[in-house]
């Protein structure tokens, strides 16, 4: 019988979700380059950014309670 770290398996979860997060931050992030010198534009995609951190932070207590790899395969599954 194969026997799992839990704790490594939930370190793996979170760099997947730190991943993807990136991935969905990366529009965002190059938007905030091209109009950094107006205020008003950046505060609308920040405040976009804030629910994609939202979305992850909810996904990290998800990772941090899971007791089981099956738990981790469904949580991962479901934001990639």
């Amino acid at each position: 019988m194969i026997k799992v770290n839990i704790d490594k398996a939930k370190a793996i979860s979170h760099s997947i979700r730190r991943e993807v997060r990136a991935i969905e931050f990366a529009p965002l992030d190059a938007e905030i380059n091209i109009n950094i010198a107006n205020p008003e534009k950046v505060a609308g995609i920040e405040s976009q950014r804030q629910v994609i951190r939202d979305k992850y932070a909810v996904v990290q207590e998800e990772i941090n309670s899971a007791s089981t790899v099956e738990q981790l395969k469904t949580i991962i599954e479901s934001f990639k």
